[in-house]
């Protein structure tokens, strides 16, 4: 909406119009449609992009004033850039000298300069507006009288300076919590106070309560959300079963990773007597024990999500809910939400049914256990777990055919010590098994957004996947043809393109880096009332229903289709109600991935530091003019080969070929070769990782 509406400004410049007038003119008649529109122009004008005069909106006009307000990001190499709020502005180029105060992620002020730094506005931040962090963690040092706090964070780029009487107690090398951050001259280092000792170096609670502080993730929950948890009567009454599907004699299964400890979707699968066959996708009903307007439901949006740490996870609800009363655990009663579904054995959904339900699992299942009855044909339930692979099978066949995009991520597993620290790494198979529960959460979620979206009138909550940006796609095909495959990025059929590439690509050693760039051309898929369908998947509707324990999003899903199911009037959520949890739950889901993702790479780095004088193979994953990114084709780890330990010749970067050159032997090391490398040096502390090559070269 909010693409259609600066587009529809930037033809009209000139005039001004009432919202109605713009509804007319961009073809909007439907309610939800034309509040999205005011709210979308509400956020312009906030963002001056538009201005309002009455009920008329126009173009705005870039502020006379100097002075911009905007987010501040800090580069690893000093400088940094001010991301303005209001969107149509570049971003302001800060050199280091001028950064003044502000650490990365602060909200700041702006003058700026007559200059420009190429084509961005270059700037001097005057002062800091609000700070992103109010706590920084950090180990606590000390040099001849003075004690200061060396953040985790690499972006905080300054030692924080404690006075001996806000030591809390704490002692050098201790892991602790810094707050009451004063910092007004530049030339000074910043003060604070330790306002908590989170523990001793190394130990594993103290490694994930760090992790959760440097995300803003709260490890504990409220006093008044654990009262409410531990009140839950798990006895349901018969008045509450009566009037639920009862799939407790039948034959429903759960299949999740080995270590995990909640179970929210479970399935099963019978054969009619006309050849077909109902197969049952049954998620945990998380909404009948969470009330919108209790303690449990405000902090659960507060997280968004749970998050899963190497060894750790810091869960959305409480344990008492998580992993026990909500949890599909085999041999317990347990209420669900069931999509049920009249399939043929071609994957063609004849008729489904949504329907509150009580199930009793018969066998959790890990996904290593179902992958060995899918190849033996062996083990409890065999017949069942046949016919639902099958049918997934038949069901990927289909929607890949439709257009849905796959791209491989590998992703690593860890074993761990009972002191938390990393003795093996291995990269995680995608297997039959995995694909088997993926294809039928698909279809379910497919099918609740697309029951939603018949009733018009109803908000709903979509997980919603936008077109990637043109000159992203350029680039990337830019890339693949450096590397001599083909990609048409004018091709109306992108996906065509796409499943081409990957056939082609598939065993080769370019496979994993042009899948992780093919990842990143793409738009990052979000949360939103406004469907606009999913790309990826290549689906007109979708939504995300299956996961209510660990996702906000799934609960607000369940209230939703719960109320529009009765044919109640009115809506559960107002549309503004919506855009703001939309939001909000998908900065959580960003913020979350980030902090999973630094988790895996301090545990990477943790193994490494004992491997060092040793030998692997490694794919090429960036190049730039300073060095070759490396990416160890095993344990995924990454790090760096500077350009000056490149022996044998004096190497350049060459941008339009991705690879640095060498100017006498023009010995190429280019983006996706597939190299031998030694590890040279470990830094846990920035977490960073230096190779050099061998004259070993695939």
């Amino acid at each position: 909406m909010k693409k259609k509406v600066k587009l529809f400004f930037k033809k009209n410049s000139d005039r001004s119009f009432k919202s109605k007038e713009i509804a007319k003119r961009l073809k909007i008649a439907d309610d939800i449609e034309y509040s999205l529109l005011k709210s979308t122009l509400h956020a312009l004008v906030n963002e001056n992009y538009l201005t309002r005069t009455g009920k008329r909106y126009r173009l705005g006009s870039l502020p006379d004033t100097n002075k911009i307000v905007g987010r501040f990001e800090l580069n690893p190499g000093g400088f940094g850039f001010v991301i303005p709020k209001n969107s149509e502005l570049n971003d302001i180029f800060i050199a280091g000298r001028n950064s003044g105060s502000a650490f990365h992620g602060d909200l700041v002020e702006v003058s700026l300069f007559a200059k420009q730094k190429g084509k961005n506005l270059e700037g001097q931040i005057t002062s800091v507006i609000r700070r992103k962090r109010k706590e920084i963690v950090g180990h606590l040092k000390k040099s001849n009288s003075f004690y200061f706090v060396t953040p985790d964070d690499t972006k905080i780029h300054r030692d924080i300076y404690i006075a001996e009487e806000d030591l809390l107690g704490a002692q050098p090398h201790d892991k602790v919590a810094v707050s009451d951050i004063s910092w007004e001259d530049r030339m000074q280092n910043p003060e604070g106070k330790i306002i908590e000792i989170i523990g001793k170096e190394g130990s594993p609670l103290t490694e994930i309560i760090s992790l959760a502080k440097e995300f803003n993730l709260a490890t504990a929950f409220k006093p008044a959300t654990i009262k409410e948890s531990s009140e839950i009567n798990i006895d349901v009454n018969n008045d509450v079963i009566k009037h639920r599907l009862d799939f407790r004699e039948k034959n429903v299964i759960t299949i999740d990773p080995v270590d995990a400890k909640d179970f929210d979707d479970a399935l099963s699968i019978e054969t009619l007597e006309n050849g077909n066959y109902k197969v049952g996708v049954h998620i945990a009903d998380v909404s009948h024990y969470v009330d919108p307007d209790s303690s449990l439901d405000h902090e659960a949006f507060e997280r968004g999500n749970s998050v899963y740490f190497v060894g750790k996870a810091i869960p959305m609800l409480p344990e008492k809910l998580s992993t026990d009363i909500c949890s599909l655990v085999p041999g317990e009663e347990r209420l669900t939400y069931s999509v049920n579904f009249e399939m043929t054995d071609k994957g063609i959904v004849i008729d489904y049914e949504i329907n509150k339900s009580i199930i009793k699992s018969k066998r959790r299942f890990t996904y290593e256990e179902v992958q060995e009855i899918i190849e033996t044909g062996k083990g409890d339930f065999n017949n069942d777990i046949i016919l639902l692979n099958n049918l997934a099978q038949t069901l990927r066949k289909k929607r890949i055919k439709e257009g849905s995009l796959e791209f491989y991520t590998p992703e690593v597993q860890f074993e761990l010590d009972d002191n938390g620290k990393p003795v093996a790494v291995r990269r995680k198979d995608i297997k039959e098994s995995n694909m088997l529960v993926e294809e039928f959460m698909l279809l379910a979620n497919r099918t609740v957004a697309e029951k939603i979206i018949s009733k018009k009138t109803v908000p709903m909550i979509y997980r919603v996947h936008d077109r990637p940006e043109h000159e992203k796609i350029e680039e990337f095909a830019r890339f693949v043809k450096s590397l001599r495959y083909s990609f048409n990025p004018a091709s109306p059929k992108a996906s065509t393109q796409f499943h081409l590439l990957m056939s082609n690509i598939k065993g080769t050693e370019e496979e994993g880096v042009i899948n992780e760039l093919a990842i990143r051309s793409m738009a990052k898929a979000i949360y939103s009332p406004n469907n606009i369908g999913h790309y990826g998947l290549g689906f007109k509707y979708y939504s995300h229903f299956t996961s209510p324990i660990r996702r906000y999003s799934d609960l607000v899903a369940h209230r939703i289709i719960s109320k529009a199911l009765k044919l109640e009037n009115g809506k559960y959520y107002s549309l503004e109600q919506l855009i703001k949890i939309c939001e909000h739950i998908s900065a959580t889901e960003r913020n979350a991935l980030d902090a999973e993702r630094l988790s895996v790479k301090l545990k990477q780095v943790q193994f490494l530091r004992d491997h060092i004088g040793e030998e692997f193979t490694a794919v090429i994953s960036g190049v730039t003019n300073y060095g070759l990114f490396v990416k160890l084709t095993d344990i995924l780890a990454e790090g760096l080969i500077r350009a000056r330990d490149l022996e044998g010749d004096f190497y350049v970067f060459d941008e339009k070929k991705y690879a640095l050159i060498g100017r006498r032997n023009k010995k190429q090391f280019r983006l996706g070769d597939k190299i031998h490398v030694k590890l040279v040096r470990v830094d846990i502390d920035n977490l960073e990782l230096d190779f050099i090559t061998t004259n070993n070269r695939e």
